[in-house]
């Protein structure tokens, strides 16, 4: 497993305020530590709609304690959650969707043209 300990993390917002894209355009990011394993690996990349639909079971880049967080949004009968597929991470309750400033619609293992995967 390779060490992306040593990269420096270069928050969401920082990336969308200096592009010059459009706020609703997809964009990139690499997938860090092992809270959604084992669905996506450390090392690869998701592509993220910032305006796509969020619903219950979407993976999810959502903004909660004023930081960015990769999981998925799933409904409770008690409210919404953030879940890490990884069971050694806790469930994070959020008071509605709007947490979520994007959804993953694909996740691809870099240098690997063939191994991606289409979430939609």
């Amino acid at each position: 497993m390779s060490d992306y300990s040593s990269r420096k993390t270069i928050p969401i917002q920082d990336v969308n305020e200096a592009s010059n894209c459009a706020g609703a355009e997809p964009y990139a990011l690499m997938v860090l530590g092992d809270s959604m394993m084992p669905e996506f690996e450390e090392g690869e990349i998701i592509v993220v709609e910032p305006s796509g639909l969020v619903k219950d079971g979407s993976y999810v880049v959502a903004h909660v304690n004023d930081e960015y967080i990769f999981r998925q949004i799933v409904k409770r009968d008690d409210g919404w959650m953030l879940k890490p597929l990884n069971p050694l991470y806790e469930n994070i309750p959020v008071v509605g969707i709007e947490v979520a400033k994007g959804v993953v619609i694909m996740k691809k293992r870099p240098g690997k043209r063939s191994e991606q995967k289409r979430y939609l």
